[in-house]
């Protein structure tokens, strides 16, 4: 009953336990230390202690574990008294812990591998580190090794707490990260006037810090650079260059991410020529730009002719001053140009553009129609001609026309749910602004669907077969066909109707051989795939059957002759009306007798021969013959009972009809 009054702590280590308690009263003669997994029973650590110690460390152990200790004090009476605590290693931090935004500006993921030991969770901190506010507080299970963090602010810098929990300690493991900027939106920069730019833009408290680059294009250097907190959403470019072309680049940075942000070129005014026109010329291939002169002065104006979108440049003509219109010859058909007037005194420069213009197009080359096997689509192809697109029309005879339009770079177009075994007509045109060049025709077919329903049927004929369809509703122009002998492969007919036929009979063939009929749909030039069906002719019946009687043994041989045409085999079937059994043979198609023996004597038998050509069969006429009687046994004459009479007897041996019984004068033998 003495207390030891024990006491457990881990003095900050995970892997150990340092066992305290209070020496007894009296004293111990020594103490014994057993450490198990709580629950197990099964010592993991035993120690031991003398007289005057009062503590042990336990090392070595598992964090995070839970374990059982039990002390056993030996007295001065020889007497035990033990006492039992639990306690449990605090846990392990994790290891390799680390947080990413992964170039997102609103979510963290954090990851980490797990320490070594047990643990009965972890607890998640995320901190703003600017307002030091807890924003996200995770527990999670022990098995975890990630977790994300969304809904976060862009461009801001969090720190993350990790904690392992085991009981009621934690080890815990600290990580700073910032979440990616977000670009700034809307970016817009216009000229506030001929020596200013004004700039805008959106959602830059996306962003710790924003970077503006002014660039003037005309002399490609940086005119101007800014860096401002976040918040700034405008800024005016002062003291700049008239008529000049600058680029205006923003950038957004946060921690070590920056994000390069939109981009904006404008000009500042420029005093420009107005009312410029670019318009086709008289000639082929030719433009004619025009402007109205401005007031003052200038040196000389410099035209240029920029070709596409893209304003590559085409021609770049010095003309007088006084002058207002330029003419560009032996340019490209079916191309988009516009044209730029440039007013020059000294070091001023005043642009103006005009509205685009088109030259005149080319039709399409190489154009083609292809149905590729398909009953339903045609591709149709073209080599590129120069303009803005195309204009395709396709148009089957007895069908509305099937108009589409292209952009320019598209060289094919599949047409779909057309109509199988039809001729189309298809047409292609460049596109180039107002203007469209005569188009390019050709024509080409679906392919035909394959028959449907086909039969081949003999009806009971043993010289020919009947082939036989349903009507295509639409777009066959006929039907081709090819007629085999299934077994040999040689070719035996072959033939082409036209799209109202749906059968076809084949004359003349072998009686009881298989065929098979392998027959496409035509359209135009194509094939439909081939569809196939196969019968036999019905096979004609054995000539010349006879059953001939054989005296010893017992028997009855039947003789035939093999009709014209192919036998699978013979079957024999023989029987008599007095005996309910019957004999059935089969036999090969080479055979033409056979014998059956150990038959009834003095019986009367009929024979029928069926020949078998695939699923038919063909029977011949019944043929009969008797076997032979047998001779009779122990025959004997005696007076009768008259002396006018004479009494024959004799034993019955089977088989026969009737007795013939003859008597004769012994002296004459009449």
């Amino acid at each position: 009953g003495t207390l030891l009054n024990l006491s457990v702590s881990d003095h900050g280590r995970s892997d150990s336990l340092l066992l305290s308690w209070a020496e007894p009263e009296g004293g111990a003669e020594g103490y014994s230390l057993a450490l198990s997994s709580l629950g197990s029973g099964t010592p993991l650590q035993n120690g031991s202690a003398g007289p005057n110690i009062t503590s042990f460390w336990f090392r070595g152990l598992t964090p995070g574990t839970r374990y059982e200790i039990e002390v056993t004090a030996t007295l001065a009476c020889m007497e035990t008294t033990s006492q039992t605590v639990t306690a449990q290693t605090s846990p392990s931090p994790v290891r390799n812990l680390s947080l990413s935004s992964g170039g997102s500006s609103a979510v963290l993921h954090a990851s980490w591998a797990h320490a070594h030991g047990q643990r009965d969770g972890y607890r998640l901190a995320l901190y703003h580190s600017d307002s030091q506010t807890l924003v996200r507080n995770a527990s999670i299970l022990p098995n975890a090794s990630t977790f994300l963090f969304d809904g976060l602010l862009a461009g801001s810098e969090y720190a993350l707490k990790v904690s392992t929990l085991a009981g009621s300690s934690q080890a815990s493991t600290s990580i700073h990260q910032w979440t990616a900027p977000s670009i700034p939106t809307q970016l817009r920069l216009s000229p506030g006037s001929s020596t200013s730019l004004i700039a805008s833009w959106a959602g830059a408290t996306g962003a710790a810090w924003l970077h503006l680059t002014l660039h003037n294009l005309h002399t490609q250097t940086v005119t101007t650079t800014l860096s401002a907190r976040r918040g700034l959403t405008s800024y005016t470019f002062q003291y700049l260059q008239p008529g000049t072309q600058y680029w205006l680049g923003l950038s957004a940075t946060a921690g070590p991410y920056t994000a390069v942000g939109p981009n904006a070129t404008t000009w500042t005014y420029p005093l420009s020529p107005a009312n410029v026109t670019l318009s086709s010329a008289e000639e082929q291939s030719s433009l004619q730009a025009r402007w109205s002169t401005p007031a003052g002065e200038r040196d000389f104006y410099l035209v240029t002719l920029q070709e596409g979108e893209d304003g590559a440049l085409t021609r770049n003509i010095s003309v007088d001053g006084d002058d207002s219109h330029v003419t560009f010859h032996g340019l490209s058909p079916g191309k988009q140009y516009s044209v730029q007037v440039t007013g020059v005194a000294g070091p001023y420069r005043a642009s103006a553009r005009s509205t685009a213009a088109w030259t005149q197009p080319l039709a399409p080359s190489a154009v083609s129609l292809s149905s590729q096997g398909s009953p339903y689509s045609l591709l149709a192809s073209w080599e590129e001609a120069m303009g803005e697109g195309y204009a395709l029309a396709l148009s089957p005879t007895e069908h509305p026309v099937k108009n589409s339009s292209l952009l320019k770079g598209v060289t094919n177009f599949t047409y779909d749910g057309l109509r199988p075994g039809t001729l189309y007509t298809f047409e292609v045109s460049t596109v180039a602004g107002p203007y469209i060049s005569s188009p390019r025709r050709i024509t080409n077919w679906t392919y035909p669907l394959p028959p449907e329903q086909l039969t081949l049927s003999n009806q009971g004929h043993s010289s020919s077969l009947q082939a036989s369809w349903r009507a295509a509703p639409a777009g066959t122009t006929g039907y081709t066909g090819t007629l085999w002998e299934t077994k040999s492969q040689e070719r035996v007919r072959s033939m082409t109707v036209g799209n109202n036929w749906t059968n076809v009979t084949f004359e003349d063939l072998v009686p009881g051989r298989q065929y098979t009929l392998e027959m496409a749909a035509m359209a135009g030039p194509y094939r439909s795939s081939v569809r196939s069906a196969t019968d036999w002719t019905y096979p004609l019946a054995p000539a010349g059957v006879t059953l001939t009687n054989t005296r010893r043994p017992l028997g009855l041989s039947a003789f035939w002759d093999k009709a014209a045409g192919d036998v699978d085999q013979f079957h024999l079937q023989l029987y008599s009306k007095s005996h309910p059994a019957q004999r059935n043979i089969s036999v090969g198609p080479n055979t033409h007798n056979f014998t059956f023996l150990g038959l009834s004597p003095g019986i009367q038998y009929f024979l029928k021969v069926t020949v078998l050509a695939g699923p038919y069969r063909s029977s011949s006429h019944f043929a009969t013959e008797w076997t032979y009687p047998l001779s009779l046994a122990n025959v004997s004459v005696q007076p009768g009972r008259r002396p006018q009479e004479l009494r024959v007897s004799w034993v019955e041996s089977g088989g026969g009809r009737d007795h013939l019984v003859q008597l004769s004068v012994a002296e004459s033998l009449s």
